[in-house]
């Protein structure tokens, strides 16, 4: 499958200074945002000072790492709005040398729905490395052909005909012809506060990375609690080339630690936990855990899932109890975050 260059255009080059603002907002450097999106340090650097054309997976695996919805490549500072009208001429758009991406939800309130229209010339397509993300994808193809792979098998979908599927699947698209083809793409989160582009992230990578550590909230080293705040401990497990290599036990703080402390209230209408408070106990909890890069849970609050996310941890809600089964998920892509069941 081709990957995506040619000549940098000023749509490229906004892509280069967010990138840019972006890594320096969220307090990464270069290399450190090389370690985490699993790209070489170089290549940032190159996207950075507009010298090399992002293939639509990098600009994902950058989303993930940074914690971003992919949106936020393509424009400045986003005001949520609850209806956006986007007239046929007024598109905001980039272009990444021989592809273009039309946002036709730009500033839309939560991000619940990202639509895109995607046009790919010949050859070309979201790039090598297979997508997984949460929620649901569907495509509609306007002209032209495109082939999908979902999940090892293939779909050839020409004008009219359209694709849904359940956006776990591993799965990536291209341009087989000698024609551009046209389609309106659409990212639908499993949760109203998820961040839908933002999840993208790529197999290969998590396969790829030379050293990964994953954590699990856990009571007996074998199953994920259901409690992130009760849990007793820790299972950080080591992985190495797609493999799990160590594993070491680590207490953690509970709710018993802060019992001293008063409870504060949450705010009407704010998430279980949302308050300053809260956020520094997640963070005293999470203090033995910030070499990992995943947290693993059965269950847990609004609050203590965003304070894992300014933690740079991604944390997964999963309804998987065997910890082996969940972090191999994880590993392979096709672990779920179940965000509704956050409370």
């Amino acid at each position: 499958m081709g990957s995506i260059a040619g000549e940098q255009t000023p749509a490229e080059a906004l892509v280069g200074r967010r990138l840019r603002e972006l890594r320096t907002k969220k307090g990464f450097s270069l290399k450190s945002l090389a370690e985490r999106s699993g790209l070489n340090i170089n290549t940032l650097s190159l996207i950075e000072n507009d010298k090399s054309s992002p293939s639509v997976s990098t600009l994902q695996q950058l989303a993930v790492a940074i914690q971003i919805p992919i949106s936020a490549f393509f424009e400045c500072e986003p005001v949520d709005k609850r209806v956006v009208f986007t007239s046929a001429n007024s598109r905001p758009q980039t272009a990444f040398g021989s592809t273009r991406m039309q946002n036709l939800g730009k500033d839309f309130a939560g991000n619940a729905v990202q639509p895109f229209v995607v046009t790919i010339k010949p050859g070309m397509g979201s790039g090598d490395r297979m997508i997984v993300h949460t929620g649901y994808e569907f495509v509609y193809c306007l002209t032209g052909t495109i082939r999908y792979q979902i999940e090892g098998e293939e779909y050839v979908i020409r004008a009219g005909d359209s694709l849904v599927f359940e956006a776990h699947l591993p799965h990536c698209w291209e341009n087989p012809t000698k024609q551009s083809a046209e389609i309106l793409l659409t990212l639908f989160p499993s949760d109203g506060r998820e961040e839908p582009g933002g999840r993208h992230f790529s197999v290969e990578t998590m396969k790829k990375e030379i050293t990964m550590k994953v954590a699990a909230i856990t009571d007996d080293g074998k199953t994920i609690s259901q409690h992130f705040g009760r849990a007793p401990y820790y299972l950080v497990l080591t992985i190495e080339e797609g493999k799990i290599v160590s594993r070491e036990m680590r207490d953690k703080m509970g709710h018993t630690h802060f019992k001293e402390q008063a409870h504060t209230e949450d705010a009407p209408g704010a998430g279980h936990g949302m308050d300053s408070a809260s956020h520094n106990k997640h963070v005293s909890m999470a203090e033995t855990i910030a070499d990992c890069k995943a947290l693993l849970c059965g269950g847990m609050g609004m609050g203590a899932y965003e304070s894992m996310r300014q933690l740079n941890i991604q944390p997964v809600v999963t309804d998987l109890s065997d910890i082996d089964a969940a972090v191999q998920a994880f590993i392979d892509g096709k672990l779920i975050d179940h965000t509704e069941m956050l409370h």
